[in-house]
């Protein structure tokens, strides 16, 4: 048998296992029965070594998976290194609340992000360059992109390189037109936007890794229309909110929700212009929602 050869795992499907090894292609794989008997199921971006079947149909067998360096829950992946969160500015509009969820599961995951507003064609308004100035506040990387005009998409490549980036968004926002941009590897469905309710066609149906070069991949997930914050106490929101840190020690109380207590250094950066209304309207919002979830 020819020897071993290491890849990644670009996607799974009906018990077949498609993996990228950097300079050969894509080979259709089974996974041995020993990680069945294991309790070990193979995740997309898993590193792999294969044993190669036959180079005429690209098949072959996991013989062996490697270390991971980490795995998420949703979508079910390993080995990312950071969250490509991307929005767009209008059509659809952005939701602040639904971004700053999106922006703390990322946290909670320990994953870095970058934040593209895209659309930016359509942004008479440069509200888009006003978001990614209160999110550069905020510690975040932020870009201003036109994925259909492929303005900034350079910027975005070039905060992929070497790295597996999860990317997430809403439907419509353009991600997929983005991810196309991006790579020639794979043509990703673009969706229309329904235009009864500004929001996007799901076109993303599962998860699927994608080479952008030989060393550097890229993973479109379903969009999100709603995202449920996690094994998260009201106590523990305002440290996703980082532009609230060299305010809190000012706040009179500890513990302090930074919403009712009269003396609270978070309130008087937010009445001084040094916190953004729209971020502070959306912790108080989220703040509500987690204290008066039922425990069970």
């Amino acid at each position: 048998m020819p020897d071993n050869h290491q890849g990644k795992i670009t996607r799974g499907v009906g018990g077949f296992y498609y993996v990228h090894i950097p300079g050969k292609g894509i080979y259709e794989c089974r996974a041995k029965g020993v990680f069945r008997n294991d309790g070990i199921k193979p995740l997309v971006g898993d590193d792999v070594t294969i044993q190669i079947l036959s180079e005429k149909d690209a098949s072959g067998n996991i013989t062996r998976i490697l270390p991971r360096k980490s795995a998420l829950v949703r979508p079910a992946v390993a080995n990312v290194d950071q969250a490509l969160v991307v929005f767009s500015v209008k059509n659809p509009q952005i939701s602040l609340n639904l971004l700053d969820r999106m922006l703390i599961h990322m946290e909670q995951q320990n994953l870095p992000v970058v934040l593209c507003f895209n659309k930016s064609d359509l942004d008479e308004e440069k509200e888009g360059v006003r978001l990614a100035r209160i999110y550069q506040e905020a510690g975040y990387q932020t870009l201003c992109i036109s994925a259909g005009t492929n303005v900034g998409v350079e910027q975005v490549y070039a905060c992929l390189k070497g790295k597996t980036t999860a990317a997430a968004g809403p439907s419509g926002v353009g991600k997929s037109t983005l991810i196309n941009r991006l790579q020639r590897e794979v043509c990703m469905e673009t969706g229309e936007i329904s235009r009864k309710l500004q929001r996007g066609r799901h076109t993303t149906r599962h998860s699927q890794l994608i080479p952008v070069d030989e060393n550097s991949y890229i993973l479109d997930t379903p969009g999100f229309g709603s995202l449920e914050i996690f094994d998260l106490e009201k106590e523990d929101l305002a440290d996703y909110y980082r532009e609230f840190f060299p305010f809190i020690g000012e706040c009179k109380f500890q513990g302090c929700s930074h919403i009712h207590e009269p003396v609270c250094g978070v309130k008087n950066a937010l009445a001084e212009g040094k916190i953004s209304p729209e971020r502070y309207h959306t912790y108080c919002v989220l703040y509500e929602e987690l204290a008066s979830r039922k425990k069970y």
